[in-house]
C-alpha cells in the first residue's frame, strides 16, 4: 500500500476548483472554505453542551455493522452534553454519526454559509460526525455517491482516501458500500490484493474542510476527540443513479437477507470480495 500527501489549497475560485480538482476527482484540502462561518468561532464542546446538551443521542461502537440481529443498530444512546464531555475528555470508541443538527437547532443554519465553490449543494443532509479520541470510521465510501466536503472543528482527525477504482483491491463488501480490511491494523498476508493499492492521507484541523470526490473510498481516525460537519453536493447524473441503486441494495436486499440468513450471509459476501479481488 502507497499512501501520497493531499494537497493543501487556499483560495481557489469555481472555474479553479473545477478543474484541477472536482473534473479531475481529486482530493484537496481547503484551508480556506469555512473563513467566514460564524460556526467556526461559536461552536465550542461549552456552546453545543449547554444549548443541546438536554437532546438524547444515538451512540455506535465498532460493533455495529457485525451481522445479526444488532446489524446497523445503534449500541446505546445518551444526553448530547454527557456525550460530548466524555469524548472532550477520554478515549472513547463510541461515536455519533450522521446526525442533522439543523432538525433540533434551526437556528444554527445562519451559522454555516452556502458554498460558492460549485453548485448542487444539498441543504436536506447537512450531517455532523462526532467521537472520541483513538475511534475511527470503519473504511468505506458514501452509500448516497455524493461529493463531501468535510469541515472539522475544535481538533485534529486523520483521513485517509482512496479512488474507486481501487475497490477491488480494498476487498470491497458486496451489497454494501464497506470493505472487509481493518485499516487500523492492515493484515497484507490476510488482504494481499493491499500491496497494489494507492491512496492519499492527510490531517485535518480546526476550520479546514477536505474535498471527498463522489464514490471515494475513506477511513477517518479520531486523533482527538471532536466533531465535524460534512456539506454534500450532487454527482452527475450516473453517479445519482448508483447512489439510488445502493440505497436499494443496502435497505432491501443488505438488511433483508442479513434478518434471514445472518452470518451465512456475510460469509457468502465475504467470498465474493476476496473472489473479486484476483489474488
Amino acid at each position: 500500500m502507497k499512501l501520497f500527501k493531499i494537497e493543501r489549497r487556499s483560495g481557489l475560485g469555481p472555474e479553479e476548483f473545477k478543474k484541477e480538482y472536482l473534473s479531475r476527482k481529486r482530493p484537496v484540502v481547503l484551508t480556506d472554505f469555512a473563513k467566514d462561518w460564524p460556526a467556526t468561532e461559536k461552536w465550542t464542546f461549552d456552546f453545543l453542551r449547554a444549548e443541546y446538551g438536554h437532546i438524547e443521542v444515538p451512540l455506535f461502537d465498532k460493533k455495529f455493522s457485525e451481522p445479526g440481529k444488532t446489524y446497523m443498530t445503534p449500541t446505546m444512546k445518551m444526553k448530547f452534553g454527557d456525550y460530548l464531555t466524555l469524548i472532550e475528555n477520554e478515549p472513547t470508541e463510541l461515536r455519533m454519526f450522521l446526525f442533522n443538527i439543523f432538525r433540533h437547532a434551526p437556528e444554527l443554519v445562519s451559522d454555516v454559509r452556502r458554498p460558492t465553490i460549485m453548485k448542487g449543494f444539498l441543504n436536506e443532509y447537512p450531517f455532523m460526525f462526532f467521537g472520541g479520541m483513538g475511534s475511527s470510521v470503519k473504511m468505506h465510501y458514501d452509500i448516497d455517491c455524493s461529493n463531501v466536503f468535510l469541515t472539522q472543528f475544535q481538533t485534529r482527525k486523520k483521513i485517509t482516501l482512496f479512488s474507486p477504482d481501487q475497490s477491488k483491491f480494498l476487498y470491497h463488501l458486496p451489497f454494501t458500500v464497506a470493505s472487509l480490511v481493518d485499516m487500523e491494523e492492515p493484515d497484507i498476508e490476510k488482504y494481499p490484493a493491499l500491496k497494489k493499492v494507492r491512496g492519499w492521507e492527510t490531517v485535518i484541523g480546526h476550520g479546514e474542510t477536505i474535498f471527498i470526490p463522489s464514490m471515494y473510498w475513506h477511513f477517518i481516525e479520531y486523533i482527538d476527540g471532536g466533531f465535524s460537519l460534512a456539506l454534500r453536493s450532487t454527482g452527475s447524473l450516473t453517479h445519482r443513479i448508483k447512489g439510488a441503486l445502493n440505497i436499494a441494495r443496502h435497505f432491501v436486499v443488505d438488511r433483508g437477507m442479513n434478518k434471514v440468513l445472518g452470518t451465512r450471509w456475510h460469509s457468502y459476501k465475504k467470498e465474493l470480495a476476496y473472489k473479486r479481488a484476483g489474488v
